[in-house]
């Protein structure tokens, strides 16, 4: 026989926001797939669900996340250089099993810069003609995979170096056509 106390209830209410207040489509998606994933990665490895161990486990995803996701840490105060703590409003209503998008929703009103993090397009290089990129985007690139190009200078050399290391990083996308 389930027995659920109305205060299990009323609290787990409260964690969840009203239906006005609902993400649209694509709004926090750096959120959303974050914690999505993090909440996968928990239940994959049996962490025990309650807030300690939660915000602990949060705590060291966030160390190796980048770009967004690491912005998105810093502002929930999982990094050792934030300036403010919600890390709780996570770590909480995890505990309890509430949908990481309702856990974003609450995460919004407290800071809404959470829910303006976007993911940056990806570049095709199936599709896309490097010499018709710009030298930031080719920079991109290449930090995306990890790597830097010492001692490059033109835009030439960035490409050279993308094509060196396309097999490796990118094998599915054919090598550009044109030599330069």
């Amino acid at each position: 026989m389930l027995c659920i106390s109305a205060l299990s209830v009323a609290l787990v209410l409260a964690l969840i926001p009203s239906g006005s207040d609902a993400l649209s489509e694509g709004e926090c998606e750096v959120c959303v797939s974050f914690l999505g994933r993090f909440y996968q990665s928990l239940k994959d490895n049996n962490v025990e669900f309650n807030s300690a161990a939660i915000e602990k486990e949060l705590v060291k995803m966030c160390k190796d996340a980048k770009g967004k996701e690491n912005r998105l840490c810093y502002y929930m105060g999982a990094t050792s250089d934030a300036a403010t703590k919600i890390i709780n409003e996570v770590s909480k209503p995890l505990s309890y099993h509430v949908p990481v998008e309702k856990v974003c929703e609450k995460l919004k009103k407290k800071d809404s810069q959470i829910c303006e993090l976007k993911y940056d397009k990806q570049v095709d290089l199936s599709s896309v003609d490097l010499k018709k990129l710009k030298v930031k985007d080719l920079k991109k690139v290449l930090e995306e995979w990890g790597e830097t190009c010492k001692g490059c200078v033109e835009k030439s050399d960035f490409i050279r170096k993308i094509n060196e290391l396309m097999p490796r990083h990118a094998p599915a996308a054919p090598k550009v056509q044109t030599e330069l």
